[in-house]
């Protein structure tokens, strides 16, 4: 599917290591924190880091991050879990950085028995105050000074359970002038007196991001920890800290995430998307999480393939969303089975047809030699859509119309010869005649049209719902846009068409198959299906629709 590409500067990174002999084999890790879906960004993340041991030799570890008890839930690292294996990744050794609590406290221990933590009672203002500015040193804590004796007292009883919360903070003894401000004395613990969904009530201390990390990745012996550009003022406190811990050596490198626009990837506000309704929930096909992704019909391969063409960089860029449509649009074209469904319909009477009914056959997809056949009822009465009937049209109108010849998709050529109307006037079917030796694989008639319909017979046309899915924001970035970011919401995101009429063979249809309903578009059955009622979701259009406006603009 890919080109052949250039190696980025991870693998050439990862090649000169191995090269060199300073591994022997390379190790990642994937380390989200289980308070939310993943969504697309970090599809990136997830491709970049078990592809790069798919490629070298070495593993890679899922992580949660699991410091926060108060946002985290089990349900959100059931969800990862299943996002990543759905991808198509394996990782060696399912972690928690709750599996390492006792092993970092350890360590917080070591640090101020080495006179570089100390236990800090000021207030978060006045540690905002302290901290300085950018151009401005910042000033020493009045409590930094405690001695090593006080501190591993006073970090033991917080420990125990004995302050408030917010009371104490532990922080480490570096320099309040330092140039990155990250490293004026960063907070490596904070008291939380709340319940985790793994170790329960045994912590009421819970370590930063920035102390659990680096050393998470030290115990686990991670050669390369890769993250995103935001962490690269982080790395000198990840470096200190393994440094003054004597561990091993881990080393964290940054890329560039890839923002999507038409679309927000914040957990917080995905989360305020679900919490206040705008959305069924995270797994909405129209957001961006790998679940809703996965629920619209999106194919991990069109997923991965997308990473792949985004590439890994050190510089932000924005990606156009139409990217991934394109992907995906590329593989279901491959896999698809055609399916023939009608919307809008118009009943088409063949007056000349009288068998009653015969079985014809259809390819399942053609881009596929081995897709085979399936069966279609033909009868006297069908329905066409009814955009593709006009009765008055322009020149070069190749489709129905009084007087003219389109053939049938798999069918029979006809021609319309009469117009029934009801008693508001509106048309309410076309009567027409078929031409008995224009059957489609054997074609004797020696007539040629231009035109090509899909259709269903009335006798055997099974109802169906289909939900027609769009971007769910009308401006490119709608986080950048003054104002609350929901008010650039796309009001036609969905679309519910709750009866269409679709060929019998969509009754056997499945959640794991993908189809192209023939000149709409291709569409995914939805969980949402019960007995009596298939409900189908559109995963992308056959063409780029926005492009065209986009054109139009």
């Amino acid at each position: 599917m890919s080109e052949e590409r250039s190696l980025n500067f991870l693998e050439e990174i990862i090649e000169e290591d191995l090269k060199n002999g300073k591994y022997p084999h390379i190790v990642t890790r994937f380390p989200p924190e289980p308070n939310g879906y993943l969504h697309i960004g970090h599809a990136s993340s997830i491709c970049l880091n078990f592809g790069l041991t798919q490629k070298y030799p070495g593993y890679t570890n899922l992580r949660f991050d699991d410091t926060n008890p108060v946002t985290e839930e089990t349900e959100y690292v059931d969800s990862i879990k299943e996002d990543v294996k759905w991808l198509g990744f394996e990782w060696k050794n399912e972690r928690y950085a709750s599996d390492y609590f006792d092993d970092l406290y350890g360590f917080a221990l070591k640090l101020i028995d080495k006179n570089l933590a100390y236990v800090d009672d000021s207030s978060s203002e006045d540690m905002a105050a302290q901290k300085g500015t950018p151009t401005e040193p910042g000033t020493n804590s009045p409590f930094r000074d405690r001695s090593v004796e006080e501190n591993r007292d006073l970090f033991i009883r917080m420990k125990n359970g004995e302050f408030p919360d917010g009371s104490r903070t532990l922080r480490a003894k570096i320099d309040m002038a330092h140039i990155n401000m990250l490293m004026r004395d960063p907070i490596l613990y904070r008291i939380k007196h709340a319940h985790h969904h793994r170790t329960g009530d045994k912590w009421c201390i819970y370590p930063m991001y920035d102390f659990a990390h680096g050393q998470s990745d030290a115990i686990e012996e991670v050669t390369h920890s890769i993250c995103t550009l935001e962490f690269v003022p982080h790395r000198e406190l990840y470096d200190w800290l393994i440094e003054k811990l004597g561990i091993y050596p881990s080393h964290q490198y940054e890329f560039a995430r890839r923002n999507i626009n038409y679309t927000v990837t914040s957990k917080r506000k995905l989360l305020q998307l679900v919490n206040e309704k705008h959305v069924s929930g995270w797994d909405d096909p129209r957001m961006p999480t790998i679940s809703g992704l996965r629920r619209r019909g999106y194919t991990p391969e069109s997923i991965r393939e997308f990473c792949d063409r985004i590439g890994v960089a050190k510089r932000e860029n924005r990606v156009d969303v139409g990217l991934l449509e394109f992907c995906v649009r590329e593989h279901l074209n491959r896999i698809a089975l055609r399916r023939m469904v009608v919307v809008d319909p118009l009943k088409v009477v063949i007056t000349n047809y009288t068998q009653g009914e015969e079985m014809l056959q259809s390819e399942n997809n053609p881009e596929d030699e081995n897709g085979g056949l399936r069966d279609i009822p033909f009868s006297a009465e069908l329905y066409i859509e009814r955009e593709d009937f006009m009765e008055n049209p322009p020149k070069k109108y190749f489709r129905l119309a009084p007087g003219q010849m389109v053939r049938l998709k798999s069918a029979y050529i006809i021609k319309c010869e009469e117009v029934v109307r009801g008693a508001d006037g509106e048309i309410t079917e076309v009567r027409c005649t078929y031409i008995p030796e224009s059957k489609s694989g054997a074609d004797t008639s020696g007539i040629s049209v231009k035109g090509t319909l899909h259709w269903v017979s009335v006798k055997h046309a099974i109802l169906a719902e289909i939900r027609l899915y769009d971007r769910l924001f009308r401006v490119e970035d709608p986080a950048d846009e003054a104002g609350d970011f929901k008010e650039y919401l796309n009001p036609g995101s969905l679309q519910v068409l709750p009866a269409v009429y679709a060929e019998p063979a969509l009754k056997d249809a499945n959640l794991l198959e993908r189809y192209q309903f023939i000149r709409k578009g291709y569409f995914v059955l939805d969980r949402d299906t019960v007995p009596g009622k298939l409900v189908f979701n559109k995963t992308v259009g056959l063409k780029d629709a926005w492009a065209k406006e986009a054109k139009k603009a």
